[in-house]
């Protein structure tokens, strides 16, 4: 039969193996948990980003509908400008 000693070394061993065991199993959870975690982090910063560039593109489409609707007003000014003077809006010829 094993003496005292011999049972409590390998009692120890045995707790050590397992304590080994588990630290190795929470350490993939915790590099699991990390990952997850950075991936998150990563998700909301390309979201914000997302968010900024299309609230620029609102920007300049509006400022472009805008734009447009003041060239289209002023088309309009001048057309009834040519017609009220009796003449016709002509083009410029090419070449």
């Amino acid at each position: 039969m094993a003496s005292r000693a011999d049972r409590f070394k390998s009692a120890a061993v045995r707790a050590a193996k397992a304590a080994r065991k588990w630290a190795k199993t929470a350490a993939r959870e915790a590099d699991r948990l990390l990952a997850e975690a950075q991936k998150r982090v990563e998700d909301e910063t390309r979201r914000k980003k997302v968010k900024a560039a299309l609230k620029r593109t609102a920007k300049v489409l509006g400022a472009v509908g805008r734009a447009a609707i003041v060239a289209g007003v002023a088309a309009g000014i001048a057309a009834a400008r040519a017609e009220s003077r009796g003449g016709k809006v002509t083009r410029k010829r090419k070449g």
